[in-house]
């Protein structure tokens, strides 16, 4: 309990880490380093997807469980895009009011961030929980960290205090840890649930690669180097998996 608690709120509250330089810095950020900083998460959460949640899955379940997780993740994600509003933080329009449309958008981001709690929460009642549930937080948490800046930074450029900005984005990440803690206990009780909830938290990462992160850091003219980033942060998740 005491692990799952921990790595939850670390990995929620890298959000608000994430957003703490919108206190001092400028309120711009090029479309290169926006596009480096979403394609190097992407990387993060394709390696964590690959290399522990996925074999871990076919280690407890086989191969009929990770199809029926994968699956399922696949298909909230896509019954959440379909209900919430996709956002693109760089290209939204600034000087729109902030009881109208940024408060749609705060709870849009908090949605998203829904599964990824649950993927930590599942990882840590994984038989191997100290190992894959930490990772899988780290994965998280380093994925949280640069959604958290443009977070904020979208709100600042809303005309919204600093501070203000950084609290919200920080309050945005802590919803992961309900969910974390929902999927933990939920998987507790019901042991068989374990292999489906971990290919469920990969269908849900892998989604989010596929439809969010990889599209938008290739839409400004910065393909290639956000694939360098891209593979980087792959190498860079594994280099910390094996250093575990």
């Amino acid at each position: 309990m005491n692990g799952v608690l921990t790595g939850s709120v670390l990995s929620a509250l890298s959000t608000g880490l994430g957003a703490v330089p919108i206190l001092f810095m400028a309120k711009s950020l090029t479309h290169r380093w926006r596009d480096v900083l979403l394609a190097f998460s992407a990387g993060i959460m394709m390696a964590a997807s690959m290399t522990s949640l996925i074999p871990e899955t076919l280690r407890s379940g086989g191969f009929e469980a990770l199809a029926i997780g994968l699956a399922a993740g696949v298909l909230v994600l896509t019954l959440l895009e379909m209900t919430v509003p996709h956002i693109d933080l760089e290209h939204t329009k600034s000087g729109l009011q902030f009881d109208e449309k940024a408060m749609l958008i705060i709870a849009a981001i908090a949605m998203h961030n829904l599964p990824e709690g649950l993927s930590v929460g599942v990882s840590y009642a994984s038989d191997g929980a100290s190992q894959i549930g930490n990772l899988i937080a780290l994965a998280i948490g380093l994925q949280n960290a640069p959604e958290g800046f443009l977070v904020a930074l979208f709100l600042v450029n809303q005309q919204i205090g600093r501070f203000k900005a950084f609290v919200i984005a920080t309050l945005t990440g802590a919803v992961e840890i309900v969910t974390s803690l929902l999927g933990f206990y939920l998987t507790s009780l019901f042991r068989g649930l374990v292999p489906y909830g971990l290919a469920f938290a990969a269908g849900a990462m892998l989604f989010i690669i596929y439809k969010e992160l990889i599209p938008e850091s290739h839409g400004d003219g910065n393909e290639r180097i956000s694939t360098y980033a891209f593979i980087i942060g792959i190498l860079f998740m594994i280099l910390l998996t094996e250093s575990f």
